[in-house]
């Protein structure tokens, strides 16, 4: 928190000379080392846990990075006052340490200068810089007041049952972790005895649906909603819930028609609760880390759907990972468009620029190579686990969703020194970070060359 305020709020002499993107890749390694520090600290773990430096790194980069991914159960190997240094790690991850290190110079009461503007800008996705700050503001405001409503919400589920005080804790972990894409959880057996229960799921997938469509999207649409003559909604919003909602009910019936009869899955449960059972499943790939089922019961072709969904991920600019759902429909979108002949890709009535068309496929090929060169080494140092089972955790972990097939635990370091990088540029981003530490900035050229038109495609 100080050295991130320390980056914002440095002197006018003394400017950075970091651009946006190597700002964000170092500080969130900077946030992570902080939050390994931390949760060395006495007092962290239970007795008997015994968790190295390496699964303490590989925790504080899961919580930072708002992926999920453990190597013991947060619950039992954690005390107190560890899990909610867990939940702090999970909440700054998830807005963003930049915002945090604004909220620090408005406290201050110093002004960003133009530069600082920039890398919140670069953070947030913001399409404004000179309105990036009154942006911050808002999102903190939403955050907390969204994050306060599921807690009460959860309340009424969990207070009965545990009490005013264990419940109110159980409620605000878990309303946090939700909103935030975080997948900790901290309850006696997982979320599996309320796969049934539609208070709880229902509220735990909308907070993690809220949070994997991103704060622009969502403040986009409660100006729509107030006013919809002065705002309208955003090209991009449309797509991202449509693309959203698509892969929601595509994933539900999915999972429903290969999972009704499985015994270890949806069997035994009733017809609302299978269909309920496999929306949160169909949800939680993109992002959120939660399981009311055992995913290791699941059937391959369920895997493998899990798999896509959580390739694909949540929006951009929200706290969930993947390559997002924008690049998605718009790689959809120009492959359906090629197959017509049409020249432009037009969403919405409105034409999409090819940088966005050039940006979405790098993205894409960054993401895919860094996936497969992650799960090539996860076989090459795990070689007694399963193909799947490596395969799921790769992903898992790229895309930052936390799922894993009870996998995690039997990692050797190695396995989890390389999740643990996963994590971080997933949470960063493959481009951003190549971007970030490109060493050779190109310099704009006169030169204007020849195209080639004999290079064959396809």
């Amino acid at each position: 928190m100080t050295r991130d305020a320390a980056l914002l709020s440095s002197g006018p002499r003394r400017r950075s000379r970091l651009t946006p993107p190597q700002l964000l890749a170092l500080v969130y390694a900077a946030g992570i080392l902080i939050g390994a520090g931390l949760l060395h600290l006495p007092g962290v773990q239970r007795p008997g846990a015994a968790l190295s430096s390496t699964d303490l790194l590989f925790t504080a980069t899961s919580a930072i990075c708002i992926t999920g991914l453990t190597v013991a159960d947060t619950g039992e190997a954690f005390t107190r006052f560890g899990q909610l240094l867990i939940l702090l790690l999970v909440q700054v991850g998830g807005l963003g340490i930049l915002t945090f290190g604004t909220v620090f110079a408005f406290v201050t009461g110093r002004r960003l200068n133009f530069t600082e503007r920039q890398h919140l800008v670069a953070q947030l996705n913001a399409l404004d810089v000179g309105s990036v700050l009154g942006l911050v503001r808002t999102i903190l405001l939403y955050t907390f007041v969204t994050e306060a409503l599921g807690a009460a919400l959860l309340a009424l589920r969990f207070v009965p049952q545990f009490g005013w005080s264990e419940g109110l804790y159980q409620s605000v972990f878990h309303s946090v972790s939700a909103y935030n894409n975080g997948g900790f959880v901290v309850l006696s057996g997982g979320l599996a005895p309320y796969a049934q229960d539609p208070l709880v799921c229902l509220t735990l997938a909308g907070l993690a649906i809220l949070g994997g469509l991103g704060f622009l999207v969502q403040l986009n649409v409660v100006a729509h909603l107030r006013d919809r003559r002065r705002s309208r909604l955003l090209v991009y919003s449309k797509l991202t819930l449509l693309t959203t909602a698509a892969l929601l009910v595509l994933g539900t019936l999915v999972l429903l028609a290969l999972e009704w009869h499985n015994p270890r899955t949806l069997a035994d449960l009733s017809a609302p609760g299978k269909l309920l059972a496999a929306f949160f499943q169909s949800m939680t790939p993109r992002s959120a880390g939660f399981s009311t089922v055992n995913i290791e019961a699941l059937h391959t072709a369920s895997l493998f759907t899990l798999i896509a969904l959580m390739y694909i991920g949540a929006g951009s600019g929200s706290t969930g990972g993947g390559i997002k759902t924008s690049t998605f429909a718009i790689l959809v979108g120009s492959a359906w468009n090629m197959v017509r002949g049409r020249g432009e890709l037009i969403l919405f009535q409105r034409r999409v620029l090819n940088e966005n068309l050039v940006r979405a496929g790098a993205i894409t090929t960054l993401y895919t190579l860094l996936v497969a060169t992650a799960f090539f080494a996860m076989l090459a140092t795990n070689p007694d686990l399963g193909f799947t089972h490596l395969l799921f955790e790769t992903v898992s972990a790229a895309a930052t969703v936390g799922l894993s097939m009870n996998t995690t635990h039997k990692l050797n370091d190695a396995g989890l020194l390389i999740l643990t990088a996963l994590m971080y540029l997933g949470r960063i981003g493959p481009l951003t970070f190549a971007v970030a530490f490109n060493l050779r900035p190109t310099r704009s050229r006169w030169v204007k060359y020849p195209p080639e038109h004999d290079i064959l495609v396809g």
